[in-house]
């Protein structure tokens, strides 16, 4: 299957593509390279999952917010691209947390995001090179921010 049939088999539902918080383009092509800025778990209406990760979310529901943001950068993709058939491979994501200090797991949140990927575009080209860090805050509060480069076909 392919990444459109494989995201239906998969009964998953992209929200609408997070509108901007700022200056700068969703997505910048160089070549056959996808670069797409910082997303986070956008919910649509405007509205995102919120708060820090070892306070107001628990490990599960940070991974939940991550699985969100994949479907975000899912959304922005398709937007651009006009299909998610032209994503050749998962290069590298960065995952960024808002969390509190002593929250040790941040690779397992972002696992939400990278598992998605898997499914969708398959273990060999869904996953890709990654970075998961902890950061104090984020914009808006929001719980998960992921950047990522795609190799396009």
């Amino acid at each position: 299957m392919n990444a459109e049939q494989q995201l239906a088999a998969l009964g998953l539902t992209l929200p609408p593509p997070p509108p901007r918080g700022g200056v700068y383009k969703p997505v910048v092509i160089v070549g056959n390279v996808a670069y797409v800025s910082g997303h986070g778990p956008y919910l649509g209406d405007g509205n995102y999952l919120t708060g820090r990760v070892g306070a107001d979310l628990d490990l599960e529901a940070g991974k939940a917010a991550a699985n969100q943001t994949g479907l975000a950068l899912l959304a922005t993709l398709k937007n651009e691209l006009g299909s998610l058939d032209r994503v050749k491979r998962v290069v590298k994501l960065l995952g960024m947390v808002n969390s509190t200090p002593d929250f040790p797991d941040h690779p397992k949140v972002i696992n939400g995001c990278s598992e998605l990927f898997g499914q969708v575009w398959g273990e060999e080209n869904g996953i890709g090179a990654r970075s998961a860090v902890g950061m104090g805050s984020l914009p808006g509060n929001i719980a998960v921010e992921i950047e990522g480069i795609f190799e396009l076909q």
